[in-house]
């Protein structure tokens, strides 16, 4: 195997666009004697972010609450991270910016999964009128909302390098496709409208999308046989299609295993990074696969409708909060009913809002300790109102939606 063959073309300063590629919108700190990356200070800043703490208590695909050992979307994300280091180290790609694309690729998830994802876009589409996708929102809150200490303890954004950023908007693996390049204009991310419009702008990124693919898909199967979604006639079927390449395949390791080596061999700059003919089919048999016999199973159908209803719920009492220049008021006079709720809530508006509105006390002292962009502004119309609720419960875990439905429920 020949390996390296991309090191020409790596994110690295020989690359043309390496300034672009490094840039950043403002500076959340600066230290003389970090002997870190910019890529690897990205890396970093994902980890200490409190998005990312939370993919550790929301659902992949099966609901996990009570299960410690279903995939988490923390999980997703190591085994993407995994697979894509493996095949970066091999082709002779940036390895530390495949890193911070990995680990921040999903820190947009809705709670619930892709069904909570579902059901928010059709919430964003009612009231709004356009789409949630969580690879914009991932690149909302790397952009907006996240927030850590600068050097002062004042709250501010991470500020993530442009091609962090355009690998998290740019991951969506869900079109089959083969031969990925990045897209020679450098263009601004507030471009992409749809998911999966414009390919990455680095081979890097590009990697992390066919490996968040590979890795989805093999333990999405691993957890459906241990769970018993799939019976022996299913089962049979699946090794038919993973020995058709290597009789020898007995699990899902081996399969994601061939498809990472497959893509070594055959990916030059020329070609992209790409599968072979035979692989290529077998990854898209596997995918049509667990679409039909996982995805869609009835055995999903109620924790669908409970999600549904939760995030429903959660958003119909937020909304019933706004009063215009009154809303704090509104939202002090629910804290009797849900005090979790409504704390919570109140705390995340008083870091985005201009301080001006903020009521005096623990709140505007919360406000006062942010020095980040203020997106929220005066909560001038109720079209920001509804985003801010959107972007709050998109935030939440599976476990922190349930608690404060409950608490909906209690009287």
């Amino acid at each position: 195997m020949n390996k390296g063959k991309f090191e020409l073309v790596a994110a690295t300063p020989m690359n043309p666009n390496w300034d672009k590629l490094i840039s950043r919108t403002c500076q959340l700190y600066s230290r003389k004697d970090d002997i870190r990356s910019p890529f690897a200070r990205d890396y970093t800043r994902i980890l200490h972010s409190m998005a990312y703490r939370r993919l550790k208590h929301k659902t992949q695909v099966f609901f996990n609450i009570a299960n410690d050992h279903i995939c988490t979307r923390m999980e997703h994300v190591a085994h993407v991270d995994s697979v894509s280091q493996t095949i970066a180290k091999n082709l002779g790609l940036n390895d530390e910016l495949i890193k911070a694309i990995a680990m921040g690729h999903d820190l947009g998830h809705a709670p619930f999964g892709h069904q909570g994802e579902t059901v928010i876009s059709d919430l964003s589409q009612k009231h709004l009128g356009e789409k949630f996708w969580h690879e914009r929102n991932g690149l909302r809150f790397v952009d907006e909302i996240e927030l850590l200490e600068d050097n002062y303890k004042k709250c501010r954004n991470l500020d993530l390098t442009y091609a962090v950023r355009d690998g998290i908007i740019s991951h969506c693996g869900e079109v089959d496709e083969n031969g990925l390049m990045p897209r020679e204009k450098l263009l601004e991310l507030d471009e992409f409208v749809s998911p999966g419009q414009y390919q990455a702008a680095t081979w890097e990124g590009c990697v992390v999308k066919i490996a968040d693919k590979i890795a989805y898909i093999g333990r999405d199967i691993e957890d459906a046989i241990n769970l018993g979604f799939l019976n022996e006639t299913t089962k049979n079927d699946l090794l038919k299609m993973a020995r058709a390449n290597d009789e020898n395949v007995l699990n899902t390791t081996v399969i994601m295993h061939n498809l990472i080596i497959d893509i070594c061999e055959n990916s030059t700059p020329e070609k992209g990074i790409c599968l072979s003919q035979r692989f290529l089919e077998q990854i898209n048999s596997v995918k049509d696969f667990n679409y039909k016999h996982i995805y869609g199973h009835e055995r999903l159908m109620p924790f669908k409708e409970y999600s549904k209803l939760v995030i429903s719920q959660i958003f119909d009492v937020l909304m019933k909060t706004y009063d215009n220049k009154h809303s704090w008021s509104a939202i002090e006079e629910k804290k009797k009913y849900y005090p979790v709720l409504m704390d919570s809530f109140a705390k995340w508006l008083a870091k985005y809002c201009d301080a001006d509105i903020i009521p005096e006390g623990q709140l505007l002292t919360i406000g006062l300790n942010c020095e980040n962009k203020k997106i929220y502004g005066k909560l001038e119309n109720e079209k920001i109102y509804i985003r801010a609720v959107l972007d709050f419960i998109s935030g939440m875990t599976d476990r922190f939606a349930i608690q404060v439905f409950n608490e909906l429920l209690s009287y």
